[in-house]
């Protein structure tokens, strides 16, 4: 029954994701907000809701290792399966603001993050306000940098026609959709955990995580398969910036976040780290500002290395 319970929530995550991303862009058109705004903002927070509502339902149920691995597994997805996978459909071109500010950004996140969690062991809630803080500062710099652009991401025009009736149907379906789906991963991975004798972190960051990556990595790979603009590089990394800085800052704010699960800090967020620092050389390397098919077999190999060290953890 619990294998039920996490594929239904898989399901309803992908499906109040979607609905969420839609109402979202419409309600933005209504008060007129550019398109440039939207792709960069709201877009980006509404694909963050997945990792929000599971990491608050986890903290609140007392589940706080959930809650954390479910960013630290997250990240780690983003870039080693989606941004992997991608590429390997088809090879993704770099922009420069990656290296000149949305990599390094998102390092200094990352390295916080660790900070406050080794510190003393919590992520309370004047730590996460102020990650908090610091996402309202990047998004800040973000648009006014991207006001000096011509390029503006793309966002569905169709969406500016919708009726309001429409975009209210869409938010309760999305809201009720990620409620559920959220809950319902939740208790079935727990349950799992506890059958197969593997810990929460461990189901966190790989179970959890990869569910509530699905709808980046579906959307990705539908693009690049149909030769369409796929998903930029910088968009997956804000969306890192996104999981640490709203999904697990407004999270310590309702509830401060234990670490209670050591591996946390002495394993998997150094994989985080490490698979954040490695796009560096791979973007350079051989062939600059591209991620080729080959630099995605790798990033997917790495993410495979990392899954099965963290199931085989203790048993050699």
């Amino acid at each position: 029954m619990s294998v039920l319970w996490v594929i239904l929530g898989f399901i309803l995550l992908v499906v109040g994701g979607e609905y969420l991303v839609r109402s979202s862009v419409a309600l933005s058109f209504k008060f007129n907000i550019s398109k440039m705004v939207i792709g960069m903002t709201v877009v980006s927070f509404a694909t963050s809701a997945p990792e929000l509502l599971v990491s608050l339902n986890a903290a609140l149920s007392g589940s706080p290792a959930i809650a954390i691995n479910n960013v630290v597994g997250s990240n780690i997805a983003n870039i080693g399966l989606v941004l992997g996978v991608t590429a390997m459909v088809g090879a993704i071109a770099v922009d420069r603001s990656f290296y000149r500010l949305n990599w390094p950004v998102m390092m200094v996140f990352s390295m916080v993050l660790y900070f406050f969690l080794k510190n003393d062991g919590t992520l309370s809630a004047l730590e996460g306000g102020t990650l908090f803080i610091g996402l309202i500062l990047f998004l800040y710099i973000l648009i006014r940098n991207a006001k000096k652009e011509t390029v503006v991401e793309e966002v569905d025009d169709a969406l500016a026609t919708v009726s309001n009736f429409k975009i209210t149907l869409w938010l309760v379906i999305g809201a009720v959709a990620l409620y559920f789906g959220s809950e319902w991963l939740v208790t079935g991975s727990k349950e799992i955990a506890r059958a197969v004798g593997v810990s929460e972190a461990v189901i966190g960051v790989s179970l959890i995580a990869i569910g509530t990556s699905v709808p980046e990595l579906a959307a990705s790979v539908i693009a690049a398969a149909k030769q369409e603009k796929a998903i930029s590089l910088g968009n997956l990394i804000g969306s890192n910036i996104f999981n640490i800085a709203s999904v697990l800052g407004l999270t310590a704010l309702v509830k401060p976040i234990p670490v209670t699960e050591p591996q946390i800090l002495s394993n998997d967020i150094f994989w985080m780290i490490g698979i954040s620092a490695v796009l560096i050389p791979l973007i350079f390397l051989p062939k600059r500002l591209q991620i080729s098919r080959a630099k995605g077999f790798f990033l997917v190999f790495a993410y495979g290395v990392f899954m099965f060290l963290i199931f085989t953890r203790g048993k050699f």
